[in-house]
């Protein structure tokens, strides 16, 4: 016989081999030994939960012939019957590929007729969800009023897909994602019934990368056994994963936190050298930011929400305590707009270096409260910058008074450095106006002398600009209100401004009509 994989191999058969749903298997055997079967069930949750196990479990249960404490005996000849899949008391469609009304038709047509050897018919519909809105109305009736042999099993990922007058006739079970240590539990249950070991850490690995789902982390341990013929370690699992691993990525989290882009591309290379895919990487480094931000407002229970060990509890906490929420949340959603991205990027680890670099330089990032930015500038203040020393000398030589005729006041120059009031304008611009967000961050500030403010862009985010433009008694408004006082927004192309002072008012008026008519992307100012 030919090699069965091992979630297959190892499907429970009976209610008691099954794990992580406890609430749902005790009710269904609850109703096999009270005999209060139900017409119409509706199995629903996430891939690997134990939907479709469950389904073929009740319907070797309620046909038995013999049940002990609700499940089914195994040794009847219903049971072998229905193990072998040589009876036809039992069928299980896949709605994905019939879904039409013709094949809901037939079914209606078949369930007439009573069982040949077991108690009752049974119909497991898998993927429900995908039926037509035709054949949902064509099993409706049938739904409500079956025939007394009959029952329906109703298999599906998205109950909310499922129109209300299905959902108000079957009896309905959630089945919900397994934990990490029950996953671990059986997965050891299975080595041993293999006669093959792993070490614990490779089993967390396994389980984690599961996500809930048992018949995912049975496929993933079946590609470990077959890397190797001995144990499987947790550097093995991480390298078909392509993970890297729990300590890793407390190591790369603390240079993002310590805003050390060096040290974090560094790691990234060393991951990647050893095999770790960007786009998982990415993926792993949400996950342990979503638990550092957890870490930062969950008091107590935190290893029971993340499933982990009080040891990486305790860490967790402490790279909590050394960063502030709002740079949490920044990095976090930085990593979360980047994942997506890797999808179809040509060079998906460039996506995660840009992500790594952005999450270092919250002094660059207009999105960046006020707060992080300071708090990064004193870190940089911290490690030591040069500071020109602008006390006058002990003995100034002095100079003879020469009559000069008094000249005006100079006027300071305006600050390159953006002002927090225009920061916070910008924001609330981009958060009350998601369509203009990306042109208001590709503004790069010149100066404001009180008045006027004075932004401009590469020639490359020309269209942003011209977008801005339509918009500029919205941004003007913002900007009065953010600094208390009326203030004009000025736009310009870099390095257009000092070709254009040179031109008389003359020559301005027909460069301006010339990008009225031909646009301003089609025309180039040469001196």
């Amino acid at each position: 016989m030919s090699y069965q994989a091992l979630y297959r191999a190892w499907r429970p058969e009976t209610f008691t081999e099954m794990v992580g749903q406890d609430a749902i298997t005790r009710t269904l055997k609850r109703q096999v030994m009270t005999g209060r079967i139900a017409h119409a069930y509706l199995f629903c949750g996430t891939r690997g939960t134990g939907k479709t196990t469950a389904a073929k479990v009740l319907s070797r249960a309620i046909n038995c012939l013999n049940p002990q404490d609700g499940d089914p005996c195994g040794e009847c000849e219903v049971c072998r019957a229905l193990k072998e899949e040589s009876s036809m008391d039992v069928a299980e469609i896949d709605a994905a590929s019939n879904n039409g009304v013709d094949e809901i038709r037939d079914l209606r047509e078949k369930i007439k007729f009573p069982p040949t050897l077991a108690k009752y018919k049974v119909y497991i519909i898998d993927e429900v969800h995908m039926l037509s809105t035709g054949a949902f109305n064509a099993l409706l009736k049938t739904l409500e009023e079956p025939p007394g042999h009959a029952v329906f099993i109703l298999a599906t990922t998205e109950p909310q897909r499922l129109p209300a007058t299905i959902l108000s006739r079957c009896q309905r079970f959630d089945f919900h994602r397994i934990s990490i240590d029950t996953i671990i539990e059986r997965l050891m249950v299975v080595l041993g019934g293999i006669g093959r070991t792993a070490s614990d850490d490779a089993l967390y690995e396994i389980a984690r990368a599961a996500e809930g789902a048992m018949r995912d982390a049975l496929s993933l341990l079946d590609v470990c056994l077959s890397y190797t013929d001995g144990e499987v370690t947790a550097q093995l699992a991480r390298d078909v994963l392509g993970t890297a691993g729990r300590g890793a990525m407390f190591d790369f989290a603390d240079a993002l936190i310590d805003g050390d882009a060096g040290s974090a591309l560094q790691q990234i290379d060393a991951m990647a050298r050893r095999g770790s895919d960007p786009q998982v990487l990415i993926r792993d480094t949400t996950a342990h930011l979503r638990a550092v931000m957890l870490a930062g407002a969950v008091k107590e229970g935190l290893s029971e929400i993340l499933e982990i060990t009080p040891e990486d509890a305790e860490r967790f906490k402490a790279q909590a305590d050394r960063t502030s929420p709002e740079a949490v949340n920044r990095m976090l959603e930085l990593f979360m707009r980047a994942e997506p991205d890797t999808r179809w990027a040509s060079r998906p680890r460039t996506v995660l270096e840009l992500a790594a670099v952005r999450a270092c330089h919250p002094e660059k990032e207009p999105d960046a409260a006020v707060t992080e930015r300071l708090s990064r500038v004193e870190k940089i203040i911290e490690k030591g910058v040069p500071v020109q020393n602008t006390r006058p000398s002990a003995k100034p030589t002095p100079k003879p008074a020469e009559p000069e005729k008094a000249k005006p006041a100079a006027k300071p120059a305006p600050s390159v450095t953006p002002p927090d009031a225009y920061l916070e304008a910008l924001k609330r611009l981009g958060d009350e106006n998601p369509s203009i967000r990306s042109p208001l961050q590709s503004m790069r500030f010149t100066g404001f002398d009180g008045e006027k403010l004075s932004v401009e862009f590469s020639k490359k985010q020309m269209m942003h600009m011209k977008v801005l433009e339509r918009k500029k008694d919205l941004i003007n408004q913002a900007l009065t209100d953010a600094f208390g006082a009326d203030v004009t927004v000025v736009m310009s192309l870099e390095g257009a401004g000092a070709t254009e002072k040179k031109l008389s008012a003359t020559a301005r008026d027909v460069i301006n009509q010339s990008y009225d008519v031909f646009g301003r992307e089609n025309i180039e100012l040469v001196d």
